[in-house]
């Protein structure tokens, strides 16, 4: 388990909250958290079985939740999220040029960190328990939805 900062565990805590409220909507458990200079700027969790969306994901609808900001703010921002991002949650990332990212984990999904990484975003993987624990007990229960997600 990588040793966080106080500010991104809070900012993770947040995730994870975000990724609990989610599974007991009945989805998937993925939050994501934002924040800036001046602090939380917003979360979200998963909400494809919830809405019926292709593409709220923990961080698009985490992105849509904080609304419309100035580029400058995302350029200064972190972005939590308790599992690794997909090819999607990695491009809005990249697209609102957010340079920092912080994973809760990455062992039961291994997302775009590594494309991260090369585009220059810092990427912090807490490996984390708890996330770890979301998502395993997840994918146990529920593997069709999961594999539904990840488009398997």
């Amino acid at each position: 388990m990588t040793l966080l900062s106080a500010a991104d565990r809070m900012l993770l805590d947040a995730a994870i909250a975000e990724a609990k409220a989610g599974r007991a909507e009945g989805g998937i458990p993925i939050g994501a958290a934002l924040a800036g200079a001046a602090g939380m700027l917003g979360t979200g969790h998963n909400k494809r079985v919830q809405l019926g969306s292709a593409t709220r994901h923990g961080e698009t609808d985490c992105l849509e939740n904080v609304g419309r900001l100035p580029a400058s703010v995302y350029a200064n921002a972190t972005m939590a999220t308790t599992l690794s991002p997909c090819d999607m949650c990695t491009g809005a990332i990249l697209l609102y040029k957010i340079p920092r990212v912080i994973i809760g984990e990455n062992r039961t999904f291994y997302g775009g960190e590594d494309y991260l990484r090369a585009r220059g975003v810092e990427v912090i993987v807490a490996d984390d328990p708890e996330c770890i624990a979301l998502m395993t007990e997840f994918i146990a229960e529920e593997p069709a939805l999961w594999n539904e997600d990840i488009g398997v």
